[in-house]
């Protein structure tokens, strides 16, 4: 009787559910390597961008003389606001002269005026000195584009 009971066994059904612990551990390794890389990726300066196509600013009596960083074709800056703003400042000039006005009044608007010759990387300098002098938001100045006329 032995031998027979060994012979009737039950036969295994094959398992239909997929094991997903390897595939959770997978995907908390990666979650980890995200979190850990993604702070590293985002470099720039933060500026807000209009949605929408650039309208004129309007100048009311509640905002205050905007603060007007100049940047010309050979890279020197001027600050709108001073004794002298026709005389180029140095970036630790800039940025204590900043800090300064906005230390008085935070919502003092501040914008950027890039010649269009002038270097990129010398506004992005610019940009990010107005960020360590506290500026909350940068503006950047530009002149309306005419219509072309030969076009239809």
């Amino acid at each position: 009787m032995t031998a027979m009971h060994t012979r009737i066994r039950k036969r295994r059904k094959p398992m239909s559910e997929i094991n997903v612990v390897p595939y959770i551990d997978v995907m908390l390794v990666l979650l980890v390597i995200f979190m850990i890389t993604a702070p590293m990726l985002s470099q720039g300066v933060k500026v807000d961008l209009p949605q929408a196509s650039s309208k004129p600013l309007t100048n009311t009596e509640k905002q205050n003389e905007p603060l007007i960083v100049t940047v010309d074709k050979k890279g020197r800056y001027f600050l709108n606001i001073g004794n002298e703003p026709k005389k180029p400042i140095v970036s630790k000039e800039l940025v204590n002269r900043v800090k300064a006005i906005l230390s008085i009044e935070i919502q003092t608007p501040v914008y950027i005026k890039g010649d269009q010759a002038a270097n990129y990387g010398m506004v992005v300098e610019a940009m990010s000195l107005l960020q360590q002098a506290g500026a909350p938001t940068v503006g950047l100045v530009t002149d309306p584009k005419l219509p072309d006329k030969g076009r239809r």
